[in-house]
């Protein structure tokens, strides 16, 4: 089963065979966690483990890092459940910047955008680790096994069972194209700096969702407001109350994103749900722990 490199591997993979695969390795953790801070933690765990490893006998370095990667990403996430019981107001994972913007690479699909992290954080620990690392990234039940200390066919099930509440939890209309999305972001952001009240009522769908995450580090609604027109009226009350310096339009998890900048600082990032032209839900990101490394 070797790999046919000689010794030394421990050290090659530091160099081009850990960067090709540390997009995985970062990938894997931070759909798992939903935090950058946690994911760069986990990365520099495997990275260790990786240094002080006899990777001869590895047939696949790909699929044995990302494992060490889901193995770490578990421990985690069964103590972090916990935390999140404890969290005030409601919780959003921390904002990935991807794209040409971004300072860590990352796999892209739609498993790390907010709406997806969202319904896999209603997954049990074991049913998100078989749902990401079979479903995601392609790994055999054999490994899930280990990493959850379950049987095969017990992996297998937890895999099955998350995917059909991943299917069920999602939204029965398509999301709106990159391009769509970028265009109605164009048109909230002008309404938003005009404070324009009757502009944003229009871009907003009547049953439309605002979710605001503060974490108690900073001013948001401890619940979700309902309701197009009122939560138009509260964006524009607090575009007042907070104006920006500035509004740019970025990608986060994939998906185009606003971030919002007052005296040099993010205090913002916010990203939204798109159908039919409509913005159905508003997620906005104002905890500064998820924001300082942006």
């Amino acid at each position: 089963m070797g790999d046919g490199h000689a010794p030394g591997r421990s050290e090659h993979v530091l160099g081009a065979d850990w960067e090709s695969h540390r997009p995985a390795v970062f990938g894997v953790a931070y759909r798992l966690l939903g935090s950058v801070a946690d994911a760069e933690d986990v990365t520099q765990d495997v990275w260790l483990r990786a240094a002080e490893a006899d990777l001869r006998e590895i047939d696949d370095l790909r699929a044995w890092l990302v494992t060490v990667a889901a193995r770490r990403s578990y421990d985690i996430l069964k103590s972090a459940r916990c935390r999140r019981e404890t969290y005030v107001g409601p919780w959003l994972p921390e904002p990935l910047l991807t794209g040409p913007d971004a300072s860590e690479r990352v796999l892209v699909d739609e498993s790390v955008g907010t709406a997806m992290l969202l319904i896999m954080e209603e997954l049990s620990p074991p049913e998100r680790v078989a749902f990401v690392l079979h479903d995601v990234f392609g790994l055999e039940f054999g490994r899930i096994a280990r990493v959850l200390d379950v049987s095969v066919p017990g992996a297998r099930q937890l895999a099955s069972r998350a995917r059909r509440r991943v299917a069920t939890a999602k939204p029965s209309s398509p999301q709106a194209s990159k391009a769509e999305r970028e265009r109605v972001l164009a048109v909230f952001r002008a309404a938003y700096e005009a404070g324009d009240l009757d502009g944003l009522v229009r871009l907003l769908h009547p049953n439309a969702v605002y979710v605001t995450d503060g974490g108690d580090k900073a001013a948001a609604a401890r619940k979700p407001i309902h309701g197009g027109v009122r939560i138009a009226e509260v964006m524009v009350r607090v575009g007042r109350q907070w104006r920006p310096d500035r509004i740019d339009l970025v990608e986060v998890g994939g998906e185009p994103a606003l971030v919002f900048q007052r005296e040099g600082k993010v205090y913002s990032v916010d990203t939204l749900q798109i159908t039919d032209g409509l913005i159905t839900a508003y997620r906005r990101v104002i905890n500064p722990d998820k924001l300082s490394r942006l």
